[in-house]
């Protein structure tokens, strides 16, 4: 029987997109080093703007097509990353895009910000157990930026590390698996302004309408709150490839991006995580680590234990 492999890493994401531009060039790197991505998706991205004007009767004022259509779109951009396991979380639809904090969308009766943690969580409890990830990546608390869905995948991520770990909750879902670690997805504050100030400096040629702010960038924090960062510059083709494809949100130009507000923000080929809770990265002098497995290789998989904190 051949054994898994050890490098195995779970990420939860909101919609389609969000995984290549804060993740991409992660996932990437760990296909490539002989590891197993698994890329859970919490919604079809329903209420997203579209930019292609050809493409505009998706939207949801309109056709209200772009959820499948979107999938599609995730589906090429996996193939760009070489991800062959990307799921959405309780199948395809299960829950939907519940649109920017304040909303009417918010309230829909099966809009993911409506949904019920521990109910939702059972949908990830399964692919935990299925999967056995040593990490596993999502948001903060506040997403990031405050989008509900954002909000909603970091409450589901935790409770469902919490409840794979236990013996006795829905022995139907699988054998009882710890995560090793959960890391939060974050952005560097002063490798984010350097972008900026470049895109700025070229004036005239600057590719997009305007330039993006911090507060438009989710997951910014201080170089002191980052606990690993991933060099992903083999991978950069690929991230960037990996966005193309998700054309009705994203365009990308050169080593800049934007969103449908057409606001240029750098595409990143480092990427960055806070370690918040499960095995601590064996970094004595208090450096910021360069693996998100670091020091697992002799941890145990099904056995190792968490304490729950946060830091």
């Amino acid at each position: 029987m051949t054994e898994p492999p050890a490098r195995r890493l779970l990420l939860v994401h909101a919609h389609p997109d969000d995984e290549s531009i804060t993740t991409g060039a992660t996932m990437a790197r760990c296909v490539a080093e002989g590891g197993h991505v698994t890329l859970v998706t919490c919604t079809l991205g329903e209420e997203g703007e579209v930019i292609p004007p050809d493409l505009a009767h998706l939207a949801s004022d309109r056709d209200d097509a772009l959820g499948p259509y979107r999938v599609g779109e995730l589906a090429a951009a996996m193939a760009e990353l070489g991800v062959t396991d990307h799921r959405f979380l309780g199948g395809p639809g299960r829950y939907r895009d519940s649109g920017m904090m304040g909303v009417a969308q918010n309230d829909r009766p099966h809009s993911f910000w409506r949904a019920d943690v521990d109910e939702a969580a059972a949908h990830l409890v399964a692919v935990v157990r299925e999967t056995g990830p040593r990490v596993l990546v999502t948001y903060d608390p506040d997403g990031g930026y405050g989008h509900p869905d954002h909000i909603q995948a970091h409450r589901v991520a935790t409770r469902a590390v919490e409840l794979a770990a236990d013996p006795a909750f829905r022995p139907d879902l699988g054998a009882a698996h710890a995560v090793d670690r959960v890391f939060w997805v974050r952005v560097s504050r002063p490798v984010v302004e350097a972008g900026l100030a470049a895109l700025a400096a070229a004036g005239p040629g600057n590719p997009f309408g305007g330039i993006a702010t911090l507060d438009e960038i989710p997951g910014v924090v201080e170089e002191s709150d980052i606990s690993v960062e991933i060099d992903g510059r083999a991978h950069l083709a690929r991230k960037a490839a990996a966005l193309r494809a998700h054309a009705t949100q994203v365009t990308v130009d050169g080593a800049y991006f934007t969103l449908s507000n057409d606001r240029g923000q750098p595409l990143l080929a480092t990427e960055y995580f806070t370690l918040v809770r499960g095995v601590p990265l064996d970094r004595p002098d208090g450096s910021r680590g360069d693996d998100l497995f670091a020091g697992l290789a002799g941890v145990p998989a099904t056995t190792a234990t968490t304490d729950g904190s946060e830091v």
